[in-house]
């Protein structure tokens, strides 16, 4: 196995878990603001988890996809060197 390919996958890893907690809690924030616009009332707890799981469903596709795009320029693999 080729070494670049594998520090490429743990540093997309790493990258990934490090941005999930924030990007989990700006997607979070904002879809639940939405929704109480939209539904023009206070979410209750169970709406509020809800939105929480499908935030953090989003946040692993979003996180993973962008660190592999990053690392995929950064280790070269984009041609950009």
């Amino acid at each position: 196995m080729d070494p670049k390919l594998l520090w490429f996958g743990i540093w997309t890893g790493v990258l990934a878990a490090l941005l999930f907690f924030p990007v989990s809690k700006l997607i979070w924030v904002v879809s639940v603001r939405r929704l109480e616009r939209k539904l023009d009332k206070k979410l209750t707890d169970d709406e509020i988890s809800g939105q929480l799981l499908r935030a953090r469903f989003i946040s692993v596709i979003v996180c993973i996809f962008f660190a592999a795009l990053f690392n995929y320029n950064v280790f070269g693999f984009g041609g950009a060197r």
